[in-house]
């Protein structure tokens, strides 16, 4: 996975949700393998683990990450470009590249995101709390290399010093990087299909400054409490920070 200084140039960046690939590109079930393909190349654009400009993994590379044949895995990219997600491009900097971008929330696209849900809000926010409280309180109780401390201070300086209109891909970035880091593979799945469960609710909620500074403390504390060692005080954090959220979401849903 690739981003380019312009999205089609031949100067490959790394991507900076590259640790949370392995989130999204793991092998899907082979009795349903064309949708879920597809359903994991959508979740890893709508997470920002692929951005606006990234390049698809090549063929080569993915098709063994999800556990497909290339047929399957070239199906699957043809539907989302049809639907506007990629689009392929000719020549030696070629490939598949992602053209989503995520739009600005509009009036009552909570709402709307909020009916789809149905009665499935509650038990969706329950099951988010639990994973992304038992992620960093794993990762609280693991010893940290340095370049793993190194690299979790990175994301908390990416994301608190995100634009509005990157804010919440990086956000992403930020949680799904704390599951990445336990080693533990089920767990960062599941924080991954957690995170996408919320994503069209968290896009929906214009992305506000004062709510954008708390953020920035809660992240803050979280980080600080895992560097330190300690599990309660990480466990709580999250809590906190996810409740924060949800209390976001009642405001706006008045």
């Amino acid at each position: 996975m690739e981003r380019t200084t312009d999205g089609r140039g031949s100067s490959p960046l790394p991507a900076p949700s590259g640790v949370t690939a392995a989130a999204v590109f793991r092998p899907v079930r082979s009795g349903n393998a064309f949708e879920e393909t597809v359903e994991r190349l959508l979740q890893a654009i709508k997470l920002g683990v692929l951005d606006h400009g990234d390049r698809l993994p090549p063929e080569r590379e993915l098709a063994p990450l999800l556990g497909i044949g290339r047929v399957t895995l070239r199906e699957a990219i043809h539907v989302l470009q049809q639907e506007g997600y990629v689009e392929s491009r000719r020549g030696r900097s070629g490939g598949t590249f992602v053209v989503y971008r995520r739009p600005k929330p509009r009036e009552d696209d909570l709402r709307r995101a909020v009916a789809r849900m149905g009665d499935r809000l509650s038990d969706t926010l329950t099951f988010r709390m639990a994973v992304e409280t038992g992620a960093v309180e794993a990762l609280a109780n693991t010893s940290l290399s340095s370049d793993q401390r190194t690299l979790l201070r990175t994301r908390l300086a990416e994301v608190n010093a995100a634009r509005p209109g990157e804010y919440r891909r990086l956000d992403t970035v930020f949680h799904l990087t704390i599951a990445e880091l336990t080693g533990s593979r089920l767990l960062a799945n599941a924080c991954a299909d957690a995170r996408m469960r919320v994503t069209d609710l968290l896009n929906a909620i214009p992305v506000l400054g004062p709510n954008i500074e708390h953020a920035a403390v809660q992240h803050a504390a979280i980080v600080d409490a895992v560097l330190l060692g300690d599990p309660v005080a990480a466990r709580t954090a999250v809590a906190e920070h996810l409740e924060a959220t949800a209390s976001l979401l009642r405001g706006f849903l008045g």
